[in-house]
Order: structure tokens, then sequence, then C-alpha cells
């Protein structure tokens, strides 16, 4: 099943998209915030489009694990999704995949891509994700 991942920030949602055998998360695209009622709409219109079976959203975890103010919007927007989709949605521990998204970007730097580290941090979320799973499956 194809996978949809979420890094909801204050101005943009960063989406990637998993492989139908659940092993590669790729970025995809950039939602613009308009709003809780309008983002949540476009995310599904996207999960529509893509055809995806599951919503992973990543949860922006403090360091020691506590939940600051970002992580419970983030949860809010999470219940708001779910409410409003028969699509499982999962919360996702995403803590430091900003940070490494934004490494990765400096490392190979894209002119005129505005966004582009947050589906980068979308897609490290979900590979996170993905490879978890896995794990707990016991598959290599």
């Amino acid at each position: 099943m194809r996978i949809l991942a979420l890094d909801v920030g204050e101005r943009r949602i960063g989406t990637a998209i998993c492989d139908p055998d659940e092993r590669l998360a790729v970025p995809l695209s950039v939602i613009q915030r308009q709003g809780r009622e309008a983002d949540v709409q476009s995310v599904l219109a996207l999960a529509e489009q893509e055809e995806v079976g599951a919503l992973v959203v990543g949860l922006p975890l403090s360091l020691d694990g506590s939940k600051g103010p970002q992580a419970r919007r983030t949860e809010g927007f999470a219940r708001q999704l779910s409410a409003r989709t028969s699509l499982p949605v999962e919360l996702w521990d995403e803590r430091l995949s900003t940070a490494e998204a934004e490494r990765y970007a400096a490392a190979r730097p894209r002119r005129g891509r505005r966004g582009t580290t947050d589906a980068l941090a979308a897609a490290i979320i979900l590979q996170g994700f993905l490879d978890a799973r896995r794990s707990r499956a016991g598959e290599p």
C-alpha cells in the first residue's frame, strides 16, 4: 500500500509518499498553509489523488520526548484529518528530521526550490516509519 507522510509546519506542509511495497519514501510536494480546514482538504485531496492507504503525520516532540506547542498543534491537525477520512492516521516521532533534511539539502543545493526541505523532511519521517515497521515484522 502507498502511504502519504506529512511534515506539518507553520507555513508549509511537506509531503512524501512510498512505493506500493512500502520500501522507499520519496519527497512528493509542498502544500502552502491556508488555514486548518483548507489544509485538511488539500491533504485529503492529495491522498485521494495518490491513492494512498494510510497517512503518517510527523510529531515534533522535544528532544526529551515532551510535547511542546507545535506538537500539540500537530496532534490537533492529525485528529482533524482522522475525523474527515476513513484512512488510518498515525503520528510518528519526527525528532531531528527537519535538521537532517536541512543538512542534506545544504549538501546538495538547488536554486529556486523553496520548501524542498519540507518535502524532504516528510520523506525522512516516512522512511523511518517504514524501516521501523519492517523491523518489527522481522523483515530486512
